[in-house]
C-alpha cells in the first residue's frame, strides 16, 4: 500500500480551524482536551455557547488515556461508607452503558478472591457485593459467592492455593482513548471548534481579566490567538502551571498521584476480571482488555514534571507482586508484557496519603477570572461536565447564563448502535470475496459503533485499506486514514496508541510506524 494513494487534506483543515479559532469572540475557551475539557466543551456546546477547545498535545494524550479503563460504581468506596457516591456512580455507569455509549462501554463480570489469612472474610465480602448490586437496583444481576472451580472457568489464571471462596459482581469497562475521541467528535458535531497539538504561549488579558490565549500550532509552527469571554483551565496535571500564567504568585491547588499499569498477553481468554485485595483498603485489578490482561494500578505521590511520568522498574515489580496475590505465576511472566503506561491523578491539596485523598473535582477562580477545574474520573465525566456548566452560570462578571439553554439530559455519543448488529452487517454487507474477517468486523463495531460502516465503505472503495496493520492484531489501515481525516490524528502515536489498539498490543514495529507516518503525511 502506498501512502500517495490516500491524499490528506488535513493541513487545509487545520488552517481552516485556526482561522475559525481566531474569528470573533468565543463564549468559552477550554484549555485542555482530556476527560474534563472534552466533557465541558460537549456540555457547554449543547447549552448553546460558542466553545473553543485546544490541547498542547493530543486529545486525551496524557492521563485521560492512562486510566484503568473502568466505568464502575467503585466497590472499594463501600469500605469507607460512601454509599451515596456508589449509588451515583452506578446510575451514571448504567446510563453510559445503555443510552450514551453502549457501543463503547461493555459489561464485565468481576471476581474478588478470598484467601485464608486475607484481609476480608467470605461473609463480609458476600454482603459487600450484594449491597453493591442492590445499589445498582440489581440491573446487572445479583452479587453472589462462587466456588473456586466456577471462578477458575471465568478467570483461568486465578490462583487457587488457599482460596476459600470468590465474590462475584458486575461492572463495565471501555477503551478510554476511543471514548475521548468520540466525545471530542460529539462536541465538534454540536458546534465546538477544536484543535489538538496547539500550545498556549500566554494568556490574553483585558483590564486585568483573562480574555483569551495566544497559541502556537505545534504541527507547522504558526502562531495564532483566541479571544473568549471566559477561559476554563482544564489541563489536568498542568493545572497549576496555567494558573501561574494568570497569577505568578498562585499557590499550588492540587497534588499528583501516579498510577501505572501493565498490559500482558494471556494464553487463555479471560471472561471475568479480578479485583484482588492487597490490604484492607487497596485493591489491584487484573482486567481482560483488548484480548490482553491489564494489571494495576499503583498510587504514589508524584512531585516531578508531569511530562516525565512513566513506568519505572519498581512499578513493574509492585504491580506483578500485587497481581501474584491472586494470579498464578506463569501468567505473570515479564516476557508476556506488551506495553506499560502511567498517568497522574489530580487530587485536592492537603495532608495524608494520596491513596486516602478524595477523588473529587475541584473548581476555583483566579484573580484574573479564569476558572480552573481539576480531578474527576471517566465514570462520572458527563456529570462533571454538567457540574462545571452550573459553575459557569454563576460567574457574575461574565453573564453567560442568559445565553445558555438547558442541555438535554441524555445525548448519545456518535456511532450509537448495538455492536452485535453492526458486526452482523459488516460481515454480510460486502461483495463476495471481499468480506471483512469476523474478528476485524467485531473490533470495528465495538470501537466505532455505526461509524464502522464508514470504514467499511472506505475498504470497498480501496480494498488495500482492509489489510491488517499487523497480522497479529485486528486493526486495519482504513482506521489510520479515518483517524487522520476524521479524528484529528497528527502523530504516529495519535494513530497507533489512541485511535487504534496497535501500540497496546505491542505491534507498533518500526515498519508499522514508518507506514503509518507516511499515511499521516500523505
Amino acid at each position: 500500500m502506498t501512502a500517495s494513494t490516500h491524499r490528506s487534506d488535513a493541513p487545509a483543515v487545520r488552517a481552516h480551524t485556526r482561522e475559525e479559532l481566531a474569528r470573533g469572540t468565543f463564549d468559552l475557551l477550554v484549555i485542555g482536551g482530556g476527560i474534563l475539557g472534552t466533557s465541558v466543551a460537549w456540555t457547554a456546546t449543547q447549552a448553546g455557547l460558542r466553545v473553543a477547545m485546544v490541547d498542547a498535545g493530543d486529545f486525551a494524550g496524557a492521563t485521560s488515556s492512562a486510566s484503568s479503563k473502568l466505568v464502575h460504581g467503585g466497590l472499594r468506596y463501600l469500605q469507607t461508607g460512601n454509599v451515596r457516591l456508589v449509588a451515583e456512580n452506578h446510575k451514571e455507569r448504567r446510563s453510559l452503558a445503555s443510552d450514551v455509549a453502549p457501543h463503547l462501554v461493555n459489561h464485565r463480570p468481576f471476581l474478588v478472591p478470598i484467601y485464608s489469612g486475607g484481609p476480608h472474610g467470605a461473609a463480609k465480602m458476600g454482603a459487600g457485593v450484594f449491597l453493591y448490586s442492590a445499589l445498582s437496583a440489581f440491573g446487572d444481576g445479583m452479587g453472589r459467592l462462587l466456588s473456586p472451580l466456577q471462578a477458575k472457568r471465568l478467570a483461568p489464571g486465578l490462583r487457587t492455593e488457599g482460596l476459600k471462596s470468590v465474590a462475584a459482581y458486575s461492572d463495565h469497562q471501555m477503551n478510554d482513548s476511543r471514548m475521548a475521541v468520540m466525545t471530542v467528535r460529539a462536541a465538534a458535531d454540536a458546534g465546538a471548534v477544536v484543535l489538538n497539538h496547539a500550545e498556549v504561549l500566554g494568556l490574553r488579558t483585558t483590564r486585568g481579566r483573562v480574555t483569551g490565549a495566544d497559541l502556537r500550532d505545534r504541527v507547522n509552527g504558526e502562531d495564532f490567538g483566541i479571544d473568549a469571554r471566559l477561559v476554563l483551565n482544564a489541563t489536568g496535571p498542568w493545572v497549576d502551571h496555567l494558573r501561574r500564567l494568570e497569577d505568578p504568585a498562585a499557590a499550588p491547588s492540587v497534588r499528583l498521584s501516579k498510577g501505572a499499569h501493565l498490559v500482558l498477553r494471556t494464553p487463555d481468554p479471560w471472561r471475568a476480571a479480578l479485583t484482588i485485595p492487597v490490604d484492607k483498603y487497596r485493591v489491584s485489578f487484573a482486567i481482560p482488555w483488548e484480548g490482553h490482561l491489564l494489571l494495576g494500578t499503583t498510587d504514589e505521590a508524584f512531585e516531578g514534571d508531569p511530562a516525565d511520568v512513566g513506568v519505572v522498574p519498581s512499578d513493574v515489580d509492585q504491580i506483578l507482586g500485587e497481581a501474584a496475590l491472586g494470579i498464578d505465576a506463569p501468567y505473570l511472566d515479564r516476557d508476556r508484557m506488551t506495553y506499560s503506561f502511567a498517568g497522574l491523578r489530580v487530587l485536592p491539596g492537603g495532608p495524608g496519603d494520596t491513596s486516602s485523598a478524595k477523588r473529587e473535582t475541584v473548581v476555583s477562580q483566579g484573580r484574573g477570572g479564569m476558572l480552573s477545574v481539576a480531578g474527576g474520573k471517566w465514570t462520572t465525566y458527563r456529570h462533571i461536565g454538567r457540574a462545571v456548566l452550573e459553575e459557569l452560570r454563576k460567574v457574575s462578571a461574565v453573564p453567560l447564563s442568559e445565553d445558555m439553554a438547558d442541555p438535554l439530559r441524555t445525548v448519545p455519543l456518535p456511532g450509537l448502535a448495538s455492536p452485535d448488529a453492526v458486526t452482523q452487517r459488516l460481515i454480510i454487507d460486502r461483495e463476495p470475496g471481499t468480506r471483512l474477517d469476523p474478528l476485524v468486523a467485531r473490533h470495528l463495531a465495538s470501537h466505532y459503533g455505526s461509524l464502522a460502516m464508514d470504514l467499511a465503505a472506505m475498504v470497498r472503495a480501496e480494498p488495500e485499506l482492509g489489510e491488517r496493520i499487523h497480522p497479529d492484531g485486528p486493526d486495519i489501515w482504513a482506521q489510520v486514514v479515518f483517524a487522520r481525516d476524521r479524528e484529528w490524528a497528527v502523530t504516529v502515536d495519535d494513530a497507533l496508541r489512541r485511535r487504534t489498539t496497535v501500540t497496546v498490543r505491542g505491534l507498533d514495529t518500526a515498519e508499522v510506524r514508518e507506514r503509518t507516518k507516511a499515511l499521516l503525511e500523505a
